[in-house]
C-alpha cells in the first residue's frame, strides 16, 4: 500500500529502485523484463554531470544484450579506440580492438560516457512506460519482515510506500545501506583523482586516447569531454580538503596546476580552455552484506573501487543483472505465478553469495593495479619512471601476443566470473562432460538450431531462462509456464545432454542425459517453469 496525504493507494509497484545512475537503470530493465513492476526514484533532479566512467567492457555488453540496448550503446560507443602510449620519451601505440576474444560478440574495449549509457537505459525504460521520477528522494527505509517500507519527498509532499523489495542503488553515500544498518568495511586511498574537461593546443581533436607514465603517477587523456574535446584524467598523491566525499567530485583545479601535471608527464599540449575540472578522493570498500531482509544494494552502494581498469560502472551494472531476474522471479512467485516448491529466499540469497564473492575478487584486482598506476612509493614510482621507459621496447612484442592480451582483458572485464558454489549451479545426473560448469559464463559459439549457422548468444538475447538440448535429447518436461522459458535443440551438438542458463548468461544446470526430475527441481528452485513454445 502506499499512502498520500492520508490518503491509501494500490501500490502496483514490486521493486522500488533507489538511484537512477547506470546501475539503478540496468537493475530496472533487467526487473522489468522478468515480470517485475518497478519505480525508480532519483534525489537528483537532473542527471548528474560530467561523466567519471568512459569504458565499457565485453561481459557488460553481454548482460544486457537480451534487453535490446546494445545496439543502441555501441552507437554512442567507440569500438576500435587507439592508445598512445607514453613511455618516458618512448611511444607505443596499440588498438583495442579485436582483442582476440572468439567466445564473445563483443570482443573489445568500448570507450563511452556514462551519460550516454544512462540516456540508452533510460530511454529503454521510458519506452516500457517506466519513468524516472527525479527530484525524488528516500528519507528512510527499512524491512518489515514480509516487503519494504520507505518514504519518500518530492516536490509533490511526503510519501509513504510498501512494496515487496526495494534495492539501494545510490551511490556511496547509499541512503538505503544506512537504513538497513548494513556495516562497511574500507578504507581512504592516500592518492586521488584529477578530472578535467579541457580544450588542447599541440594535439587534434578526435586523435586517440592517450597514457602518460611519469613517478606521481598515470596521465589520461580520452577524446571524449563532455563540456571540451578532452578529459583529462590523472593520479596523484591526495592535496586532502577535498571533504572526504569520496568518489565524488570535489574543488576545482587550477588550470596552472593542470597545465603542471601535463608537463611533468612529457606531454606538450597546451590548455586552451578549462570547461570543468574537480579533485576526487577514493576508498576502497565492501558492504558487509549485500542484503537485510527485503532491502537490497548495488553498484556503489554495495562496493567502492579505485578507477584502475575501469569496473565501478561495469560492476554496477553486472550486480544489477544479476538481481534484477532474480527480483522479478521472486515477484511472480509472490503473486502464486512460480512453480511448487519454490523457495524464494533461497533465491534471494543466491544475489549476496554470488555478486559479493565477485566484488571481493575485483577488489583484490583493482587494488593491485591501482598500486602499480598510483602509488607514489618508491618501487611504483621507480617502475613508472625508469623500467617502463626501459621496458618499451619490448611492449610491441608483448601486445603482439594476442592471446597474452585476450586473457588479460578476459580477467579485467569479469569473463572469467563464475558462480560454481552458488545454490543455484546444480550439476545432474549423469555429469554432461564438456559443457560449460553450473556457475559458468556460456561463451559464444556458432550453433545451428536446424538451418545455417548462427551464434549461440544471437539466439539468447531476449530475456527468461534458456534451455539448450543436444541434438538427441529428450525433449523437457511441460509444467505450468510461470516465466518466459526458450528451448533450443543445436542440431550441430551430438547427445543426450541438456544446459539451462540463466538469464543473466552463466549455466544454472547441466546434465549429460535426460533427467526430469533433476531439471524441474531447478527450474522450480529459480522460480521458473517451462514454456516449451520455441524451436523446441
Amino acid at each position: 500500500m502506499v499512502a498520500h496525504s492520508g490518503r491509501h493507494l494500490t501500490a502496483a509497484v514490486d521493486v522500488l529502485v533507489v538511484g537512477a545512475g547506470p546501475t539503478g537503470l540496468g537493475l530496472a530493465l533487467q526487473a522489468h523484463a522478468h515480470g517485475a513492476r518497478v519505480r525508480v526514484v532519483e534525489r537528483r533532479p537532473e542527471p548528474f554531470r560530467p561523466s567519471r566512467a568512459l569504458i565499457l567492457h565485453p561481459r557488460t555488453l553481454e548482460v544486457l544484450r537480451p534487453l535490446g540496448v546494445t545496439d543502441a550503446l555501441l552507437e554512442r560507443a567507440d569500438t576500435a579506440p587507439g592508445v598512445r602510449l607514453r613511455l618516458g620519451s618512448r611511444v607505443v601505440e596499440t588498438g583495442l580492438a579485436d582483442l582476440a576474444l572468439p567466445d564473445t560478440a563483443f570482443p573489445h574495449l568500448s570507450l563511452m560516457r556514462q551519460t550516454d549509457v544512462e540516456t540508452v537505459l533510460t530511454r529503454a525504460l521510458a519506452d516500457r512506460g517506466v519513468t524516472v521520477e527525479r527530484g525524488t528522494e528516500l528519507l528512510t527505509a527499512r524491512d518489515d519482515g514480509d516487503g519494504a517500507r520507505a518514504v519518500l519527498r518530492s516536490g509533490h509532499g511526503v510519501e509513504r510506500i510498501r512494496c515487496p523489495f526495494a534495492v539501494g542503488c545510490d551511490g556511496p553515500a547509499s541512503t538505503v545501506r544506512a537504513c538497513a544498518g548494513i556495516g562497511w568495511h574500507g578504507r581512504p586511498y592516500t592518492e586521488e583523482v584529477v578530472l578535467a574537461d579541457l580544450d588542447l593546443g599541440g594535439t587534434s581533436a578526435g586523435a586517440d586516447a592517450q597514457v602518460f607514465a611519469g613517478s606521481r603517477g598515470l596521465l589520461f587523456l580520452f577524446p571524449l569531454g563532455e563540456q571540451a574535446a578532452w578529459r583529462l584524467l590523472a593520479t596523484r598523491a591526495s592535496a586532502g580538503g577535498s571533504g572526504r566525499d569520496f568518489g565524488q567530485p570535489g574543488p576545482p583545479v587550477p588550470e596552472a596546476e593542470l597545465q603542471r601535471l601535463l608537463h611533468e608527464v612529457g606531454s606538450c599540449a597546451r590548455i586552451e580552455r578549462v570547461a570543468w575540472s574537480a579533485r576526487v578522493p577514493l576508498q576502497c570498500g565492501l558492504a558487509r552484506r549485500f542484503r537485510r531482509g527485503r532491502l537490497f544494494l548495488a553498484g556503489d552502494a554495495a562496493h567502492a573501487y579505485s578507477p584502475a581498469t575501469g569496473q565501478g560502472m561495469n560492476a554496477g551494472i553486472q550486480d544489477a543483472v544479476n538481481l534484477g531476474w532474480k527480483l522479478g522471479f521472486a515477484a511472480s512467485g509472490r503473486d502464486g505465478g512460480a512453480a511448487d516448491g519454490f523457495d524464494a529466499e533461497v533465491l534471494l540469497d543466491s544475489y549476496e553469495a554470488e555478486r559479493r564473492a565477485a566484488a571481493h575478487g575485483r577488489m583484490l584486482l583493482t587494488h593491485a593495479a591501482f598500486w602499480a598506476e598510483a602509488s607514489t612509493g618508491r618501487l611504483p614510482s621507480w617502475l613508472r619512471a625508469v623500467a617502463a621507459p626501459r621496458a618499451a621496447p619490448a611492449v610491441p612484442v608483448l601486445l603482439g601476443r594476442r592471446r597474452l592480451v585476450a586473457e588479460a582483458v578476459r580477467t579485467v572485464s569479469q569473463l572469467r566470473v563464475n558462480y560454481r558454489h552458488s545454490p543455484l549451479s546444480v550439476e545432474g545426473t549423469p555429469t554432461l562432460r564438456g559443457a560449460p560448469r553450473p556457475g559458468d559464463r556460456l561463451p559464444d559459439r556458432a550453433v545451428s538450431v536446424g538451418g545455417p549457422a548462427e551464434r549461440l548468444h544471437g539466439l539468447l538475447a531476449r530475456p527468461g531462462v534458456h534451455l539448450l538440448l543436444q541434438r538427441d535429447a529428450a525433449p523437457p518436461p511441460d509444467t505450468p509456464a510461470a516465466s518466459p522459458v526458450t528451448v533450443l535443440r543445436l542440431t550441430n551438438s551430438p547427445g543426450r545432454g541438456l544446459v539451462a542458463v540463466r538469464p543473466d548468461g552463466h549455466v544454472g544446470f547441466r546434465c549429460g542425459a535426460a533427467d526430469p526430475a533433476g531439471l524441474t527441481g531447478w527450474l522450480s528452485l529459480v522460480g521458473a517453469a517451462v514454456s516449451p513454445s520455441a524451436r523446441a
